[in-house]
């Protein structure tokens, strides 16, 4: 099924018919942002489910570490993010520059159709890698609280299947309705909903992490590795998630002179909420803790609470995280139009790949070091050298050629090392 989209059906700028150079996104010079909004923003655009795999990345690579590779990735997250700014901004003092309103944009501006495709193919495999993992911690979750492992018990079934399969497959049809909504500003009641239950969550998570670590006082470990510091920088990539949203809120801000710091002061307060739920989870339960940190609290009413609260902010938030992906395919698949069979299609694939990794924080790893930290670091960090070549000096061009090789190099090892665990003997 396949029907025009409203002019405000998405974060696209519709045409009649879209080609490479079609910005994703138009921008309202009516309604700007200020700066508290732009930081709100931006901390609802990095903000994922990835935060909830960083006690357990704490636990591999320690928490000294895991604090360092936090703080390693939030900078170079935030330079990389500049960057694409700084580019931007380049390319638009030329009087003849098209508009850039995305990263997409930016890639068709430096690189042409490749530089589409190359942005296009990373914000599908990494957003859908998103939903993945939103559907792998929904299904784990609500097996562990309604279908526990026991000793009596320790390999139950419903109706024949897994608990955790059937979870999956019961929020599908539910997942078909939710994502054939075809604007953005329909899912965003949704979407303030899901963040606010979150933050909730996640702060009664952090009060529960300091009760238990006063009572239990668990061995702490505070490096684990160079392996391991693989494995936690990819979980820290995924977690830093949002590269793709920039440009849009660089373009909405109201004084975009302040742009800059409006993003090092958020990246700054989330790196420290994120550096704080994580050590706080790896305080409290040492080596006991689980990849998902809220299955180490129990079957309480509160936890229960809690985490079927992070399972609905997770549910609500998979149709706002998949529309990138929905724009890319239909402006490729169906000359910009909505298309209902995309969606469901896309929505199957994601589900169909949460069947086969269950184990949620390595997929986070997974994820990370490979689409993530291509879009996030390689391809930023790419376009700023190409289009600054001529004015770049010696620190600017090595700064921008480390970012490219070291991002290559991590991304090809972490993707292979992430495999390795997840589907080697051990996994």
């Amino acid at each position: 099924m396949v029907v025009e989209k409203d002019e405000a059906s998405s974060s696209s700028h519709v045409l009649n018919q879209p080609r490479e150079e079609t910005p994703l996104l138009s921008r309202n010079q009516k309604h700007l942002s200020s700066q508290t909004k732009t930081f709100a923003n931006i901390f609802i655009a990095v903000v994922g489910a990835g935060v909830l795999g960083l006690p357990y990345a704490f636990k591999r690579t320690g928490w000294v570490m895991g604090a360092l590779t936090l703080s390693v990735v939030a900078f170079c997250t935030y330079y990389c993010m500049m960057l694409l700014v700084y580019t931007r901004r380049k390319l638009e003092t030329h009087p003849k520059s098209p508009k850039i309103s995305s990263f997409g944009d930016l890639g068709f501006a430096v690189c042409g159709p490749v530089g589409r495709f190359a942005v296009d193919a990373m914000i599908v495999l990494s957003q859908a890698g998103f939903c993945v993992g939103y559907t792998i911690f929904i299904s784990n979750t609500l097996s562990y609280l309604f279908n526990p492992v026991s000793l009596t018990n320790p390999d139950p079934k419903v109706l024949g299947v897994s608990p955790k399969t059937l979870y999956l497959w019961g929020c599908f049809p539910f997942q078909l309705g939710l994502n054939s909504i075809p604007t953005l500003t329909h899912l965003a009641p949704l979407s303030i909903f899901a963040d606010v239950v979150d933050l909730g969550a996640m702060g009664v998570v952090m009060v529960e992490d300091v009760l238990v670590y006063l009572q239990n006082r668990p061995v702490l470990h505070t490096f684990r590795g160079l392996s391991a510091f693989f494995y936690g920088f990819g979980v820290a990539v995924y977690a830093f998630e949002g590269i793709g949203m920039v440009l849009p809120l660089e373009s909405e801000m109201r004084e975009k002179s302040k742009f800059g710091t409006t993003l090092a002061l958020t990246m700054a307060f989330i790196s420290l909420m994120f550096g704080g739920f994580g050590a706080l989870g790896y305080f409290a339960f040492g080596e006991e803790t689980q990849e998902i940190i809220t299955t180490n609290f129990g079957q309480g009413v509160l936890n229960c609470i809690v985490q079927i609260g992070l399972c609905i902010n997770l549910f609500f938030t998979f149709p706002a995280m998949m529309n990138p992906v929905y724009e890319v395919m239909e402006r490729r698949l169906c000359e910009g139009k909505y298309s209902l069979l995309v969606r469901w299609g896309m929505v199957l694939g994601v589900s169909l790949v949460a069947l086969l990794v269950p184990n949620f924080a390595d997929f986070l790893s997974l994820v990370g070091s490979s689409v993530c930290v291509v879009l996030g670091f390689v391809l930023p960090a790419m376009f700023h050298l190409i289009v600054h070549k001529e004015e770049l000096g010696v620190l600017g061009f090595a700064c921008d050629g480390v970012i490219i090789v070291f991002g290559i190099v991590f991304a090809v090892y972490g993707t292979w090392s992430s495999l390795v665990v997840i589907f080697g003997p051990s996994a």
